[in-house]
């Protein structure tokens, strides 16, 4: 049983790349799994496995409320009563408690043997609507696993409420009840956000649905994984992988690199960051700053900002960072720069972004199009690149070149380019970045909890670094900086899997954060 996710500080084992499956490859590991092995052999692993993490985690909890559904799911919670049951026989003011909230007599065989290890095991069933009123010291939640996939209603829904909201420590097996196992959309009217301490148990494999959307906030305060001493065999290809802590950029390898020089370490060149214009007062040059102050704290070598408006009056320099090179945007796209470096396009770029995008699109071999740049793009990027490459087409034009696009979307930007909303977005956000990734031919980063980093090709990449601290101004900019550093290194042979070394890396950032008060971005590039 290892620890998955570093809520808080650090995991155990985070140097592994971890698989993630969805509900159908779950289901076909765990038929393969049980034509192998005795009957009930898988959920008396399970039930074990609850149990154990569960003495582990509360060991002075005398009395346990076990809420089961009418499923394996439940079927887990059943064995896990009767192991806890038999292990707390005798103490004083032990008791264990089993609240059924699906009908027992319909359960699978599994669970119908797991209820009856429980009653042989004298467990306490309470046969009522409502929540025991007798107080608990550890909830154990086996109500849905893998089978939810609509909206729950009635007295489930009532129950669960109650579950979510309640402030006893309480262990998910599996998922939180409620989770969607696939995409991480909350099915139920309650709060995710747990109404005491909280931990999730995922059993056989670790669902997608864990790490990405809602999921996080759901599993609590960390996420443990056994895989019951099962191995999937070959055929069943991961629908994710889990990029966990990076440790990119890599200063001892630097530091190691004598012959290096500033040339050797790659080019970026940050397009964007508006200056205000006598019309209409607005600047956002800041924007495009804090992505190129990121791009070399990460270790490119030079690193240039080309500002947007060529009304305004360009500052000499960046008094906090001298070492960029600013010049305007029409200077950038005058020179070689967007042939030859990392162009990170859009940071602040405002209405102004769309005058110069059409030539980035048409020259940059490597482009990171975020913020600005985004909201520029027509309809062209809506509807997709055509193959073959029709002229005028950037994209298809792009993708028939080989060029390497990467766009960094939050969710209302990608249901622009999408054609539809937030709430379907954020639905299925695996789904949503394969789409787009498709539909250009690029690299798509959708930023949120869970960041999805998805290609034309193979499985998308969800990212566990990060908590709510990066919800500020200005952390997406630093996170466009540090991507267009990582490909500015020159070794990005597997795209998205260096994209995801940016992305893990900037999540990491707020984990070394031990102000009283919240980081700005300027606080996470020191």
């Amino acid at each position: 049983m290892e620890r998955i996710v570093p809520i808080g500080n650090g995991t155990k084992g985070a140097a592994r790349r971890w698989p993630l499956y969805g509900s159908a490859a779950s289901r076909a590991i765990e038929r393969q799994a049980a034509e192998g092995l005795p009957p009930h052999a898988l959920m008396q692993r399970a039930g074990q496995a609850v149990a154990r993490l569960a003495r582990a985690w509360r060991p002075h909890a005398r009395r346990v409320l076990v809420v089961t559904g009418g499923g394996n799911n439940g079927g887990d919670g059943w064995l896990a009563a009767a192991l806890l049951q038999r292990h707390l026989r005798g103490i004083p003011g032990a008791s264990v408690q089993v609240w059924p909230l699906g009908p027992t007599a319909r359960m699978p065989d599994d669970a119908r043997w797991a209820w009856a290890e429980a009653r042989a095991a004298g467990v306490d069933v309470i046969e009522a609507p409502t929540p025991p009123a007798t107080p608990a010291d550890l909830i154990i939640d086996a109500v849905f696993g893998l089978g939810l996939s609509r909206p729950v209603d009635g007295p489930a829904r009532d129950a669960l409420r109650w579950l979510h909201g309640c402030p006893v420590p309480t262990l998910c097996v599996d998922l939180a009840s409620g989770l969607d196992a696939d995409t991480g959309h909350w099915w139920i009217d309650a709060p995710p956000q747990p109404g005491g301490p909280r931990i999730t148990l995922s059993l056989l494999t670790l669902k997608s649905g864990l790490f990405t959307g809602l999921g996080r906030a759901c599993a609590g305060e960390a996420i443990w994984f056994d895989d019951l001493g099962v191995a999937p065999a070959p055929q069943h290809a991961p629908d994710a992988w889990l990029a966990t802590p990076s440790r990119w950029p890599d200063v001892p390898a630097l530091r190691r690199a004598h012959a290096s020089h500033k040339g050797s370490r790659g080019d970026v060149v940050v397009v964007g960051g508006q200056l205000p214009s006598a019309s209409d007062g607005v600047g956002m040059a800041g924007a495009a700053v804090l992505a190129a102050r990121a791009a070399l704290r990460a270790g490119a070598g030079r690193v240039y900002v080309g500002l947007l408006n060529g009304e305004a009056t360009l500052p000499p320099w960046d008094g906090g960072q001298p070492a960029l090179m600013l010049r305007t945007a029409q200077a950038v796209l005058a020179s070689a720069l967007p042939e030859q470096a990392v162009v990170v396009a859009g940071c602040g770029g405002g209405a102004s972004m769309a005058e110069v995008l059409p030539a980035l699109l048409a020259r940059a071999p490597r482009l990171v199009l975020d913020a600005d740049a985004l909201n520029a793009l027509g309809p062209a990027a809506r509807e997709g690149a055509r193959s073959p490459a029709a002229p005028g087409d950037p994209w298809a034009l792009r993708r028939a070149a080989g060029w390497r696009t990467v766009l960094t979307p939050h969710p209302l930007e990608a249901a622009r380019l999408l054609g539809t909303d937030v709430a379907g977005v954020q639905a299925d956000r695996l789904g949503a970045a394969r789409a787009l990734a498709h539909r250009l031919g690029a690299t798509i980063v959708l930023k949120g909890s869970g960041t999805v980093i998805a290609a034309p090709d193979g499985a998308p990449i969800v990212n566990a670094s990060g908590d709510g601290l990066l919800a500020s101004a200005g952390t997406g900019d630093v996170l466009a900086g540090l991507i267009g550093a990582r490909l500015a290194h020159g070794d990005a042979n597997d795209l998205p899997a260096a994209i995801a070394e940016a992305v893990a890396a900037h999540g990491g950032l707020t984990q070394r954060w031990t102000g009283a008060w919240p980081p700005t971005a300027t606080d996470l590039l020191d």
